[in-house]
C-alpha cells in the first residue's frame, strides 16, 4: 500500500501537469505499471518461498556405498558421479514398504549412463552400450522377488540410469532408467569409512585423516 501511495505523491511531481488530460493519463499509466511490478515481485517472491530447500548435507547407513557424511553439491552430473536423488513416488513407498528405506530418504547412486547410452536387461544381465555392466538378482536376502524389467531403450532427456558396484544395491538394475528430475546433486564424501569396522575417515581437500572413538586419538591424519 505504501508503494501506491509513494507513486501517487510522486507522480505530479515527475510527469509535471498531472491535472491536464495528457498528464492524467500519464499519471494512470505510471501507475498501472507500478501495481503491475508489485504483483510480478510477490508472485516472484512466491515462488521462492514456495522451493523446498535442498539439503546440503546427508548421512549414509545403506551398504550400497561407503558408509558416512555426504556434501552435496550442484552440479550437472556425468557418468561416474556419485549423486543423491529422491526415488519416484512408486518407487520410494515400495522401498519404505520393504523397510529398505524410509520415505522422504534420498538413494546415493552412482550414474552408470545418461542421455544417448542403450541401456538393457536380459534375464539376469544388465548391459549399457553393449557391455556388461551389472548382474540383477531375483530375490534379496530374505528371499523375496525383486524387480525385474526386460528389453532395451535409448535414455532420453531426462532420465538417468544408476548402478552401484555393491551386488546388493537397489539401483536401476531392478528399477531400469530413473527420472532426473529428482536429482539433488553430486554426493561428496566429507567423513567416510572404507570398509565395515573400519574407523570413519574425514576426506575433504585432499586431506584423510582418521577418526577411531575407541582409541585415545580420536583423530590422526
Amino acid at each position: 500500500m505504501r508503494l501506491c501511495r509513494d507513486a501517487g505523491e510522486r507522480g505530479p511531481q515527475a510527469l509535471g501537469r498531472a491535472s491536464s488530460p495528457e498528464g492524467a493519463a500519464l499519471h494512470r499509466g505510471y501507475l498501472a505499471a507500478t501495481l503491475a511490478a508489485a504483483a510480478l515481485f510477490a508472485s516472484l517472491f512466491a515462488a521462492i518461498i514456495w522451493q523446498a530447500p535442498r539439503p546440503r548435507l546427508i548421512w549414509n547407513a545403506s551398504a550400497s556405498v561407503p558408509l558416512g557424511l555426504y556434501r552435496i553439491e550442484a552440479r550437472t552430473p556425468a557418468p561416474g558421479d556419485l549423486i543423491a536423488i529422491k526415488p519416484p513416488p512408486t518407487v520410494a513407498a515400495w522401498l519404505d514398504r520393504r523397510a529398505y528405506l524410509p520415505l522422504g530418504t534420498p538413494l546415493l547412486k552412482h550414474v552408470a549412463a545418461t542421455r544417448g547410452a542403450r541401456v538393457c536387461r536380459w534375464g539376469s544381465q544388465i548391459s549399457i552400450d553393449g557391455r556388461r555392466a551389472a548382474i540383477a538378482r531375483a530375490a534379496d536376502r530374505r528371499g523375496r522377488a525383486l524387480p525385474r524389467w526386460r528389453g532395451c531403450r535409448t535414455l532420453r532427456q531426462g532420465e538417468i540410469f544408476l548402478l552401484n558396484a555393491a551386488p546388493d544395491s537397489l539401483d536401476s538394475r531392478y528399477f531400469g532408467p530413473l527420472p532426473a528430475s529428482g536429482l539433488l546433486g553430486h554426493a561428496r564424501p566429507i567423513l567416510t569409512r572404507s570398509a565395515p569396522g573400519s574407523p570413519l575417515r574425514w576426506r575433504s581437500h585432499g586431506l584423510s585423516c582418521s577418526f577411531h572413538p575407541k582409541k585415545k586419538d580420536y583423530i590422526s591424519c
